[in-house]
C-alpha cells in the first residue's frame, strides 16, 4: 500500500528501512533519509509513525523475557508504545 503519494514510499518500504537497536530510525524524518527522500506535504508523517510503532511493538514482543541487550535508551525491547 502506498503510504506517501509524494514519494511514492510503499509501507512495506517503511517497514524494510527499520531496524532494532540504536542503527533504526526513530522518527519519520529519519525514515525519509533512510528511503533517501525528504517530507514534501507531511501528510503521510502519522501513517509512518503508525508503522513505526507497529513495528517497535513487534520488536518488544518478540524480545525474550530477561532480555540481557545493552541497548540503552533507544532499546527496541522495552519500547513503550505510544
Amino acid at each position: 500500500m502506498i503510504v506517501c503519494s509524494c514519494n511514492v514510499l510503499s509501507d512495506q518500504q517503511v517497514k524494510a528501512c527499520m531496524s532494532p537497536g540504536a542503527g533504526g530510525p526513530r522518527t519519520p524524518a529519519q525514515v525519509y533519509r533512510c528511503l533517501g527522500c525528504a517530507p514534501r506535504c507531511g501528510r503521510c508523517a502519522t501513517t509512518i509513525r503508525k508503522i513505526m510503532n507497529a513495528s517497535f511493538a513487534e520488536a518488544s514482543a518478540d524480545a525474550v523475557e530477561g532480555c540481557t541487550e545493552t541497548c540503552g535508551a533507544v532499546c527496541l525491547h522495552q519500547a513503550k508504545v505510544a
